[in-house]
């Protein structure tokens, strides 16, 4: 089964205010802004992050094999990353690049999840299926 996401992920009313658009709740007070590879521009992110911290996440998966990619900009600097897992290595101790800027951002992932399940990015298989 195949995972595909791309979006932008902060504190759902910094997105809502930041973008104007439409923004998919998340757990712990995150949002989830979906997009399009490069339709959110690298400006429009330091922009935003003046604000508070937001994350550009970007996760391809098939069968088990895929790719993660995750960097943090707050304060209009990245602070964590660009981070990449690439298909075939093994995940490091501290997490995926998605948890791990997830938990820049301030998510608290409980006993026995990451930080990607404890906002509650797992529930759609594709960018376009949180639209709906």
């Amino acid at each position: 089964m195949a995972y595909s996401l791309v979006g932008v992920v902060g504190e759902a009313e910094l997105l809502r205010r930041a973008s104007g658009a439409r923004v998919v709740p998340l757990g712990q007070g995150m949002g989830l802004l979906p997009d399009a590879p490069g339709a959110v521009s690298e400006a429009e992110l330091v922009g935003w992050s003046v604000a508070g911290p937001v994350a550009r996440v970007e996760a391809e998966y098939f069968g088990g094999l895929g790719e993660q990619w995750a960097t943090v900009w707050e304060g209009g600097e990245v602070v964590l990353g660009p981070l990449h897992l690439p298909e075939g290595e093994e995940l490091p101790a501290e997490g995926s690049p998605i948890s791990r800027a997830l938990r820049r951002l301030g998510v608290v992932a409980g006993a026995g999840e990451d930080e990607f399940s404890a906002v509650g990015l797992g529930q759609h298989r594709a960018t376009e299926d949180w639209l709906s």
